[in-house]
């Protein structure tokens, strides 16, 4: 299985066979996603899209994050156009960096969870007990099959 991560930084994936790009933009992230998809037959692809963080959120930057989302629901419509039967796209996100709020800090606890691919059937997931749900949706990985935290969301 080939795995890589499209990051800030390779920190998150140093050490654990993972290579790792660094990407100082969010189209820049979205092209080396376009990349993956482009070359790789199957396996794990994680993507850190740096700019809503560490640019518009930790600087309250309204326009700059508006402007942002609005590049990536422009940019969504080409991941799904490469998606095969089998793919699952899960975007998410590791902390609540709310760019309208007086702090500069992380500021919100729950983050969105939008899951899509071909086989996915729209449902309203609800509030999550944890971050650790998403490594669940696969009941085919070891991680499924072993005990772990979180609870699965995707049917079998």
């Amino acid at each position: 299985m080939w795995r890589a991560s499209v990051s800030e930084s390779g920190r998150p994936v140093r050490g654990r066979n993972i290579s790792s790009e660094h990407t100082p933009t969010n189209g820049d992230a979205y092209r080396l996603i376009e990349r993956a998809f482009e070359t790789l037959d199957s396996g794990f692809v994680f993507v850190n899209v740096i700019e809503f963080d560490q640019t518009w959120g930790h600087r309250n930057d309204v326009p700059g994050f508006h402007q942002g989302l609005k590049e990536l629901d422009a940019w969504l419509p080409r991941l799904l156009s490469r998606l095969r039967p089998d793919d699952l796209v899960m975007l998410t996100a590791d902390h609540g960096n709310d760019p309208t709020t007086p702090s500069t800090d992380h500021s919100r606890e729950v983050v969105p969870l939008l899951v899509v691919g071909p086989k996915v059937k729209p449902v309203a997931l609800g509030t999550r007990q944890t971050f650790a749900d998403w490594v669940r949706p696969w009941p085919t990985t070891s991680a499924c099959r072993r005990s772990r935290p979180g609870r699965r969301f995707c049917a079998t």
